[in-house]
């Protein structure tokens, strides 16, 4: 086979995954090289290893359908960061244990007087990590950008110091980790893990609720990095002091340095956010599309780039341009209808059929995987299909409070991020909603 015929063969595998999956779809996936396709095996280069695990996590199966569909073939595929590329994992040992978007630099942050603080706080700790603020506590609602920032500031940090160990991790898996090493009798090799590093990144801070021994844990932890003068770096849903069962000695630690809030964008940000967005995506759209997007979409970040994908999706489906009307219909269907229809009855009858359980299971104090993720599942939905307060969705829902609500939306946003099966399962539970509150 020529070298023409298998480039061009690979050019058309990228627009045939483009078109199989438009939420994972980039702009830089121009940058992918072509290192290897025959035997049934397709090799493809990354400039660095956040895209490696970016295409791994969320694209290896629309691409592995697309070079099946476009070569007739059966076809394994494999992404390697390019040798020589700056992001080769290679050059750092701690390197290959951050998880870090692609999508998440300070370059695509887009910054307004909603977040500025912030941006500019993270900003001067990547610099200068351990010396400016520490530790800094960013706290804000769902789908705001606490995570870019936090993602951002692990970027910058391993830029500039390229022997530097940074863990970043999101609370949940801290304490799951702290579990398991208990577990296995190794809690020696834990606190070694986590209190010997050079930066410490914690998402979602506010998972330690109720978890004395975690609590125990992490705070000898921040005390041996902030002792030995090592960044300290947090997020949450809520201040410090507004964190439920959260103990004093850690509320005050985490007050130590810098506590700064982000709050909703406005809409001229939200107009910045779309086109941003837009980019990344190789999207050009209209300012007026952009104005249109942010006046219908005003709280969420996530939600903008929910009807950037819908708007993708029915363009590539039609053929049609990127226009007003397009755009009109592709989030009237996704957004107007399902909020103006739906109700939280609805989306527990849908939830509960599909897994088989009661709403009396839902609404019980039970925490089985198998209630647990159903009951975090119908608040997710009713959160985003539904114009109801946080307070009454957990009423809804057995008498829960606003903070375990949230606890749900990020636990189940984090799901998905992770787990293309989970965004495959909410696509379909919200089309099925959907349906039943239009009939």
């Amino acid at each position: 086979m020529a070298t023409r015929d298998v480039e061009d063969i690979f050019a058309d595998i990228l627009e045939r995954a483009k078109a199989l999956d438009p939420a994972s779809t980039r702009k830089w996936f121009e940058k992918l090289t072509l290192l290897h396709l025959d035997g049934g095996s397709l090799a493809i280069g990354c400039p660095d290893e956040a895209t490696v695990q970016f295409l791994q996590d969320k694209c290896k199966s629309s691409f592995t359908r697309a070079a099946q569909q476009i070569t007739g073939h059966l076809v394994a595929v494999d992404f390697s960061v390019i040798a020589g590329q700056a992001g080769d994992s290679s050059r750092s040992g701690a390197r290959p244990s951050l998880r870090l978007h692609p999508d998440y630099t300070f370059d695509s942050f887009v910054v307004g007087p909603s977040n500025r603080l912030a941006h500019a706080s993270c900003v001067a700790v990547s610099q200068s990590p351990g010396n400016t603020y520490n530790p800094l506590f960013v706290y804000g609602s769902s789908g705001l950008g606490k995570t870019h920032l936090l993602h951002a500031v692990c970027f910058e940090a391993q830029r500039r110091l390229e022997n530097a160990v940074i863990q970043f991790l999101s609370c949940e898996d801290f304490v799951n980790r702290f579990i398991r090493a208990i577990e296995e009798g190794n809690l020696a090799g834990f606190q070694s893990q986590f209190r010997t590093v050079d930066v410490l990144v914690i998402d979602d801070v506010q998972f330690l609720r109720e978890r004395e021994h975690s609590q125990e844990e992490f705070f000898h932890t921040f005390n041996a990095l902030y002792n030995n003068g090592k960044q300290i770096i947090l997020s949450a849903d809520s201040a410090p002091g507004r964190i439920p069962s959260l103990e004093e000695r850690l509320i005050s630690r985490f007050n130590w340095g810098l506590v700064t809030r982000i709050d909703p964008p406005s809409y001229e940000t939200r107009v910045a956010i779309v086109q941003k967005k837009a980019h990344l995506r190789g999207l050009s759209i209209s300012d007026e599309i952009a104005g249109y997007i942010a006046r219908k979409v005003q709280a969420n970040i996530r939600e903008l780039e929910g009807a950037l994908t819908s708007i993708y999706a029915v363009a590539t489906t039609t053929g049609r341009p990127i226009d007003l009307e397009l755009a009109r219909k592709a989030m009237d269907g996704q957004i107007e209808a399902s909020v103006r229809h739906i109700s939280i009855t609805d989306i527990i009858e849908v939830v509960t059929s599909h897994f088989d359980v009661r709403l009396a299971d839902l609404q019980s104090k039970k925490r089985s995987q198998s209630i647990t993720e159903p009951r975090q599942i119908c608040m997710y939905l009713a959160r985003n299909l539904t114009r109801h307060s946080l307070g009454e969705i957990g009423g809804h829902l057995g008498g829960r409070d606003h903070t375990t609500v949230m606890h749900a939306c990020n636990k189940i946003n984090q799901a998905q991020d992770a787990d293309p099966k989970m965004s495959e399962l909410l696509r379909e539970l919200t089309k099925q909603i959907t349906q039943a509150g239009q009939s």
